[in-house]
């Protein structure tokens, strides 16, 4: 591990706190995950997986990594928006080895959990960033990203939080900094509240939508995104409420090309 790291990740965990998380849907309780107390030994052990400085790699993420990548090199960055513990970003790394993934975290204690996963799968192309979301612009180079994943974050209802909501404006427009033209954003949520509105704000935002899905899990033909890749790996969140039969709502939201219109 290099110098210092090990007091970066300490640090780093113990500015993270496990704040509530709306679960989406009215009528239950905030979603809280159980601290850690071996959580600083644990974040030592898979410090090959957790960047302590995100913005040293800063427009060359792709050849950051020259032990991870293969022969050929990473063909593409992408990233998860709060990839809690790291289902999701495991399994689309499995089944694409020549990208490099970042999931970003907020809460250590799930991002640590992530790292492990990774670790325990063997992937090489896969790296943490605990941090939150607005530390894209310090992350990422403009245009250095082909494809955001953005699963299951707070719905936030009501109005006074709508500009919390990561599909809010201000936040598309970080995303759209990052992305490069043709990078796609790939929404997945189980609200019927916060999709409406990102659907909303997508299009306000400039971004051409496209399988567009209120059921992502229950239906099939042309243009669903259940068929394309990457829509059909779940999240934790996804498995628990497919399996109690809620539906999930899915879009991508592409950037266009510069003198195009959506």
């Amino acid at each position: 591990m290099p110098a210092g790291c090990g007091i970066a990740l300490e640090k780093s965990a113990a500015r993270r706190y496990n704040k509530p998380r709306y679960n989406g849907r009215k009528g239950r309780p905030p979603l809280r995950m159980r601290r850690k107390s071996n959580l600083p030994l644990r974040l030592a052990r898979c410090a090959e997986y957790i960047i302590p400085a995100p913005e040293a790699p800063r427009g060359g993420w792709t050849d950051a990594f020259p032990n991870a990548a293969p022969a050929s090199g990473f063909r593409a960055l992408h990233a998860e928006l709060g990839c809690g513990k790291g289902l999701f970003i495991g399994g689309a790394a499995s089944a694409a080895a020549d990208v490099l993934f970042v999931g970003i975290e907020r809460v250590a204690d799930a991002a640590v959990v992530a790292a492990e996963r990774a670790r325990e799968a063997g992937l090489r192309n896969v790296r943490f960033i605990i941090d939150d979301v607005s530390c894209l612009p310090t992350v990422f180079a403009p245009g250095e990203l082909g494809l955001v994943y953005i699963n299951f974050c707070d719905p936030w209802p009501g109005k006074k939080r709508a500009k919390r909501r990561l599909t809010s404006d201000g936040y598309l427009s970080l995303y759209a900094d990052a992305l490069a033209p043709g990078g796609e954003i790939r929404f997945k949520t189980d609200s019927a509240e916060l999709f409406g509105f990102s659907l909303e704000r997508f299009k306000a935002s400039g971004f051409a939508l496209s399988g567009i899905t209120r059921d992502l899990h229950g239906e099939t033909g042309e243009g669903v995104p259940s068929a394309a890749g990457s829509f059909a790996v779940m999240t934790d969140y996804e498995r628990k409420f497919h399996s109690q039969g809620v539906k999930i709502c899915a879009c991508a939201a592409t950037k266009p090309y510069p003198g195009t219109t959506p």
